[in-house]
C-alpha cells in the first residue's frame, strides 16, 4: 500500500509552471510521479464518444493485484474541435491528456498548490474563453506550424510502426534494435520521440517499415 508520505515524495522536484500566480504541474511530470510509485501500474484512456467534432475521454490510473484491477484515480475530459487553434488538428490528444492528468490529480499527484486540473487543461480553458483574434500569419510562421504538424504526424506513424515491429522482441531484442537501427539513423539519438530533425524521422521510418 502506498502511503500519502510517499506520494509526497513523488511530488518533490516536479517542474511545474506558474499560471495566475500558482504553480501548475504538467501531465508528463505527474506521470513520471506515479511511475516512481508503480513502475508496472496502468494508464488507461477509453474514448466515451466521439462524433461532430465532439470528443469525451475517460482515464483510470492504478494497478493489478495478481488478477485484480485496482483502479485509484480516474479523469474525465471533453473537446470540441472548433475550439482554439491547437483544437483544430490535435483536440483528440488534448483531451486525453487532460484526462490523464486528472485521473493522476486525483491521486494527489502534482497538485500542490495547483488544484486537479493539469498546467495543459488550465491553458486550454483559458484560450477557449479567451480565443484570439484572427491575425494574418507570416509565410515563415505557416511554414514553421506546417512543419510542426508534420513532425507530429510523423511520429505518430513511427510510433505505430516502431510497435509493430518490436511486438513479439523480447526487451534484449528491443534493446538490439535500439542500437543497431534507431540509434544509427538519427546519428546516435535514441530517443526519437524527442528528435526535431524531420529528414532523420523520415529516415528512420523507411528504416523501420
Amino acid at each position: 500500500m502506498i502511503t500519502f508520505e510517499q506520494i509526497q515524495k513523488a511530488n518533490e522536484g516536479l517542474n511545474s509552471i506558474d499560471l495566475k500566480n500558482k504553480p501548475y504541474v504538467l501531465v508528463p511530470e505527474r506521470v513520471k510521479a506515479f511511475r516512481k510509485l508503480f513502475p508496472e501500474g496502468f494508464i488507461m484512456t477509453d474514448i466515451l464518444s466521439l462524433e461532430n467534432g465532439v470528443v469525451v475521454m475517460k482515464t483510470e490510473a492504478g494497478y493489478y493485484d495478481g488478477d485484480r484491477k485496482v483502479v485509484l484515480g480516474t479523469g474525465m475530459a471533453y473537446e470540441k474541435e472548433t475550439n482554439g487553434y491547437v483544437n483544430k488538428t490535435s483536440y483528440i490528444e488534448n483531451c486525453e491528456t487532460s484526462s490523464v492528468g486528472r485521473a493522476l490529480g486525483f491521486l494527489a499527484l502534482g497538485i500542490d498548490g495547483g488544484g486537479i486540473c493539469s498546467a495543459e487543461e488550465l491553458v486550454n480553458a483559458v484560450n477557449n474563453q479567451n480565443p484570439q483574434p484572427k491575425r494574418n500569419i507570416p509565410q515563415a510562421e505557416k511554414a514553421e506550424h506546417k512543419e510542426m504538424l508534420d513532425l507530429s504526424e510523423i511520429r505518430k506513424r513511427l510510433d505505430e510502426a516502431i510497435k509493430a515491429k518490436t511486438k513479439a522482441m523480447s526487451r534484449d531484442g528491443k534493446i538490439q534494435f535500439v542500437n543497431s537501427v534507431i540509434a544509427p539513423t538519427l546519428n546516435g539519438e535514441r530517443n526519437w520521440k524527442l528528435c526535431e530533425n524531420l529528414d532523420l524521422l523520415q529516415k528512420l521510418l523507411v528504416a523501420v517499415a
